[in-house]
């Protein structure tokens, strides 16, 4: 079946990017934005997503349905989906393109496929697919056909394997190595202020380290207007390693990293704006843990 139309819940840093690039090799998007902030409005239609009145009216007009928000949101979502399918009769294919754990995807993919609609299981790896970058769709299920061939329209689509779960489960994986390390220095970086030790702490990195250490804490100043929506990513992450049997101890501590920076106005930030510097950064999110530790020590 030829895709002409695709619909995208919704259009986020990453989705509005991944409808603009498809509209650019021309694709019709559409997108429902009822509840969505006046930012996610306003970047739809600028980049020319046709907005539906409802679910039912963006369904009905779609090859192709991307799920891409939260990972929180992703079952209500699905559900609002099935909802439609089920008032509307169409059937266009499921893609579920967040960042959830293969057993949270599998649920999902069970709703959609009780009412008749294909499921596929895609994990984005890579930043938004704007020109120069490397970001990979990769996809997994009995019948990815229908997304494969968003390949030809401008995505760097990859097949990963046959059942659903797969590609959600490698998303998982890399992320851990990616956000998780994010989460893991923040934290530290803010230990060795709160201890003193900054200066001591990054002298020694340079002895051996500047290259790696650099790299990563590069990655800091970009993550605070992430924060809140990585919680559940880490939360799906931890759940994707408790279910083969690994601690979800490390991930719940990312997760627990990125709720206290959620809770920071550093979180307010939007794509919009210029990301802080790195010591901007540490030194807000040290503030904020001196004030915590002064609460503890007026209770004590």
């Amino acid at each position: 079946m030829p895709i002409r139309t695709v619909a995208i819940f919704s259009p986020g840093d990453m989705g509005v990017v991944m409808g603009q690039v498809l509209s650019e090799h021309g694709l019709g998007i559409v997108t429902c934005v009822e509840g969505r902030s006046e930012l996610t409005r306003l970047r739809a239609r600028e980049v020319g997503f046709r907005e539906a009145r409802s679910y039912d009216e963006a369904v009905a007009q779609a090859d192709l349905v991307l799920s891409i928000v939260p990972p929180a949101e992703a079952p209500s979502v699905a559900e609002r989906v099935v909802k439609s399918l089920h008032r509307t009769g169409a059937r266009p294919v499921y893609a579920d393109c967040n960042a959830v754990a293969p057993q949270t995807v599998k649920r999902i993919e069970a709703m959609i496929s009780e009412v008749g609609a294909t499921f596929v299981d895609v994990g984005i790896i890579g930043p938004p697919p704007e020109p120069g970058s490397s970001t990979r769709f990769y996809c997994s299920g009995p019948d990815t056909t229908i997304f494969e061939e968003l390949g030809k329209y401008g995505l760097d689509v990859r097949k990963v394997g046959q059942k659903v779960g797969e590609a959600s489960g490698l998303k998982m994986v890399f992320a851990a190595s990616t956000k998780g390390t994010t989460a893991l220095w923040t934290e530290l970086l803010v230990a060795a202020r709160a201890l003193g030790l900054e200066e001591s702490l990054l002298k020694e990195y340079a002895i051996g380290r500047l290259t790696v250490s650099k790299a990563l804490m590069g990655r800091i100043p970009s993550m605070p207007r992430r924060a809140r929506r990585w919680v559940s990513e880490m939360e799906e992450i931890a759940a994707t390693f408790e279910a083969i049997g690994l601690t979800p101890r490390m991930l719940q501590g990312a997760a627990d990293m990125y709720r206290f920076v959620g809770d920071t106005p550093l979180a307010d930030q939007t794509s919009r704006e210029p990301d802080p510097s790195l010591d901007a950064v540490l030194e807000a999110l040290s503030r904020t843990l001196r004030g915590k530790a002064g609460v503890r020590d007026h209770k004590d």
